[in-house]
């Protein structure tokens, strides 16, 4: 079998801040050769470790992120070391760099060098704000960055209904920052490679950690652009505008389910009439209350009363008991709120092969690691059976292979990366993907989102719906007041939320579906599914977000789509994947999350609930997976001919980024327990979220050393901490860091958030606002420094602020507006342009169409 990237050679420089750009590389089948000094890379030093003794062969950390990639030890600071250096990267296809800035340069093997040596190098620099603008040298962490990008102002708990907020906002654990930052990089690289593919050329490319966690969250954003509207923090579901009814119930036993979208009436985004459904299965267990004979009226009255009735229900039932089966059985998308660890032995994840069982020789054991990322037959992820490296143990197989003359095969006449390199783009510059067509069938952000990253990148994305079944994020967060942007931008104050009559103005659908292309077109029509099937034959990918089994029913599986384009990529996604035990049950980002164990894996220690993400995280992630599957699989494309099949899941991306949770319970015996906004594996003390100055302000801190220890102190007014023997050594604050932690939000209290941050910063602490929307959009100058929103037409609701693609790249730099130069599409903007040029319509042959309900 072959593998996506094989023949493909990494070179890695990288700490945690990019160690999961190179696994994912490895997984898609590279030559991922990472670089470490005499003592080993820092991030062996990260626990949890292998029986709670800190080693650096054993760092289940180090094991999770390092797993299928290759070790080799260099001393940077020596010439032998450094003309090693130079010569695998003369022969390298990518280098991922997270060094300071100055690092690689001041050795005499700085870019500029590593050009004139290989000058089809990508090369891949991972930094917390990038090496420009006016926050370039601050001090960062995974905490500092979840602050900042706005993570975790949407992530906590329910308000105090007189008080506010008595509970700070909650990090997401565990190393998320990097986790989305890796994701924009994977997907950064692999275009850039396509490029280089076509070219020869190779170009260095920048992710900014901080741009590309910023990007990260979901309706906060549009509602402040479009409608002034603040979000608000609640328990383990979205925030929101104002308070929605509880999603989580507890059972008898202590645990959770989450029965989400319980309470919501019919809607363009849930078909299911939710409450009689929830009612249905109240009946079942006798406890429906006659809930389920009111009328519509009466049933919209009664949300409340049918959520208390749900919570008992739960209340009186084991987690064991499953309940959540119930309502997926009346299309309902409950799910239990799971520890990560819980999975492991779930036949649906044994049968996509989900985890896998890694051997370590040394000792003859065998521990459950995560395995593959989505399921394909023809097309699987790469999983190494042996353990992560030890320390160098590949230094003289590496410099002996990767000596010998290697040429990647010639590109396959008629793939995509073998066209024309098109038109450049609206900066000057080429197209990555020009040329590469894609059919987007794709739904709300987890599947349509994929599409945006690919027409940044030059792709053309034709987004097919339909008025049967439009796609509900035009219905969703953001909708354009009636005045247009004139009216937002003379608003003071937050602007009621429009009625959502017009499906064009909704400012989510026009940034998820930036620089693609507009196509109505009935697929329940016959007229329309031969359309379909003529531009199926015209395009590379084809990607679609329906239920398991649509594509099937509509006589277009993969087996026929082959038959009508032998090289198709078909790339598919949903909440469990098609192939399995889950193909049928329904999943909205929250219900991935909670089953994951993402859920479980925010929020405040026991006996607190989990408090969640508080946005559909795993759509994101959604996305960012089918985006590099396609990249991928253009790539193997380009070189075998060949097409595949990708079957994606929200919930096993989900579960691939818990994968050092999953670790600590297989080698340790540990089931995963949540620990707030501390920091127990990378030790720091203090770390947290400190109170501020204002409404709802706060401040996020991380003291790992002993000199940033000495700088906060001093910067809080209290050297006398420094000699106070509760406080003195890390390990000792660690200890005593709930006292810690109220001493130090007695000082912030009384002090602005971004006075305190430049002040911390200026001595060298980690430390960043917790910001909101309207911060990261108005306040942060870093942001704007790196043009993180770009201005975006949109052909009705006229220009407004759209997420650009979230990395530098020199030579194809990306475009969110796409090859039309736009946000997203009118619904079925461009069909008559689709298909006169594409399918070879007259104009009366297209005008019957529409005549007759097909277009």
């Amino acid at each position: 079998m072959d593998h996506y990237l094989d023949g493909f050679r990494v070179l890695e420089l990288a700490d945690e801040t990019g160690e999961y750009v190179g696994k994912v590389l490895a997984g898609l089948g590279a030559d991922v050769v990472k670089v470490e000094g005499v003592a080993g890379g820092t991030t062996r030093d990260i626990g949890p470790f292998r029986n709670d003794v800190p080693d650096r062969e054993a760092s289940l950390f180090f094991w999770h992120y390092n797993h299928g990639k290759r070790s080799i030890v260099l001393d940077l600071d020596t010439k032998i070391g450094q003309e090693r250096f130079h010569a695998l990267a003369s022969r390298a296809d990518v280098l991922i760099d997270t060094r300071q800035r100055s690092y690689l340069e001041s050795r005499g093997i700085g870019y500029a060098t590593l050009k004139a040596l290989n000058p089809s190098l990508v090369y891949a620099r991972i930094r917390p704000f990038g090496d420009s603008g006016p926050w370039a040298d601050f001090q960062a962490s995974d905490l500092i960055h979840l602050a900042l990008g706005g993570v975790m102002m949407n992530c906590g708990y329910d308000p105090h209904p007189q008080k506010g907020y008595e509970t700070p906002p909650i990090a997401p654990q565990m190393w998320h920052a990097y986790h989305i930052a890796g994701e924009a990089a994977v997907i950064a690289v692999l275009g850039a490679l396509a490029y280089r593919r076509r070219t020869g050329r190779g170009q260095p490319l920048t992710v900014s950690i901080h741009n590309a966690v910023s990007q990260n969250t979901e309706t906060d954003l549009p509602d402040w652009v479009y409608l002034r509207q603040p979000h608000h923090r609640q328990t383990c579901r979205h925030s929101f505008r104002t308070t929605s009814v509880p999603s989580l119930a507890i059972t008898k036993d202590g645990r959770y389910m989450l029965p989400y979208k319980t309470y919501l009436q019919s809607s363009p985004t849930f078909t299911a009439d939710a409450p009689r459904a929830a009612a249905a299965v109240l009946a079942k267990f006798g406890m429906d209350e006659g809930l389920h004979e009111t009328d519509d009226k009466a049933r919209l009255a009664a949300q409340e009363r049918l959520a208390v009735l749900v919570d008992r229900l739960c209340g009186r039932l084991m987690f064991s008991d499953d309940l959540w089966r119930d309502g997926q059985e009346r299309g309902l998308p409950w799910a239990p709120v799971r520890r990560p660890e819980e999975n492991v032995t779930d036949e649906h994840w044994i049968a996509r092969k989900t985890f896998a069982a890694i051997k370590h020789p040394e000792d003859g054991t065998e521990y459950t690691y995560l395995g593959a990322r989505w399921y394909s037959e023809d097309a699987p992820w790469k999983v190494e059976k042996i353990r992560p490296p030890r320390l160098g143990e590949h230094s003289d197989i590496v410099l002996r292979e990767w000596a010998a003359p290697r040429d990647l095969p010639p590109l396959v006449a008629g793939t995509g990366l073998a066209r024309s390199h098109g038109r450049p783009s609206a900066v000057g510059k080429p197209f990555a993907l020009a040329g590469v067509r894609v059919l987007d069938l794709g739904w709300m952000l987890a599947s349509a989102g994929a599409g945006r990253y690919l027409s940044a990148l030059g792709a053309e994305v034709i987004k097919v719906e339909h008025i049967d079944r439009i796609d509900g994020l035009r219905y969703g967060a953001g909708r354009c007041p009636s005045g247009g942007r004139a009216e937002r931008d003379a608003a003071t104050a937050p602007m009621t939320t429009p009625v959502p009559a017009n499906p064009n103005r909704c400012g989510a659908f026009s940034e998820v579906n930036a620089g693609k292309l507009g196509l109505s077109l009935n697929l329940k029509s016959p007229r329309g599914k031969q359309i379909l099937e003529s531009l199926i034959r015209e395009v590379d990918i084809i990607v679609e977000g329906f239920s398991p089994g649509t594509m099937e029913r509509m006589g277009l599986g993969y087996q026929r789509l082959k038959e009508l384009n032998p090289r198709i990529i078909y790339a598919q996604q949903s909440g469990f994947g098609e192939f399995g035990h889950y193909g049928r049950t329904r999943a909205f980002g929250p219900t991935a999350q909670a089953f994951s164990g993402i859920s479980e894996m925010s929020g405040l220690a026991d006996p607190f609930p989990p408090a969640g993400i508080g946005y559909s995280y795993l759509d994101w992630f959604g996305a960012y997976n089918l985006a590099t599957a396609m990249l991928a699989a253009l790539h193997r494309q380009a070189t075998t001919g060949q097409g595949c099949h990708i079957d994606g899941s929200q919930t096993e991306v989900g579960l691939y980024l818990t994968g050092t949770a999953i670790l600590d319970h297989s080698v340790n015996g540990r089931r995963w327990s949540r620990y707030g906004n501390c920091s127990p594996y990378k030790k720091a003390a203090p770390h947290g979220a400190y109170r501020t100055r204002g409404n709802d302000a706060w401040i996020a801190i991380a003291v790992f050393t002993e000199q940033q220890w000495e700088a906060l102190a001093t910067g809080l007014g209290h050297r006398e901490w420094i000699d106070d023997p509760r406080f003195s050594d890390l390990d000792t604050r660690y200890r005593n860091q709930d006292v810690l932690d109220r001493l130090i939000e007695k000082e912030t209290t009384t002090q602005d958030g971004y006075d305190l941050m430049y002040r911390l910063q200026a001595a060298g602490v980690a430390a960043g606002v917790c910001q909101t929307a309207q911060d990261r959009c108005e306040r942060d100058p870093q942001l704007r420094h790196e043009g993180w929103q770009i201005e975006l037409p949109q052909s009705e609701i006229g220009t407004w602020p759209v997420k650009d693609f979230p990395a530098n790249l020199k030579e194809t730099p990306g475009y969110a507006g796409g090859p039309p130069g736009r946000a997203g599409p009118n619904y079925g903007e461009d069909t008559e342009a689709i298909l006169s040029e594409i399918c070879g319509l007259c104009a009366a042959e297209i005008a019957e169409l529409r005549e007759v309900g097909v277009i």
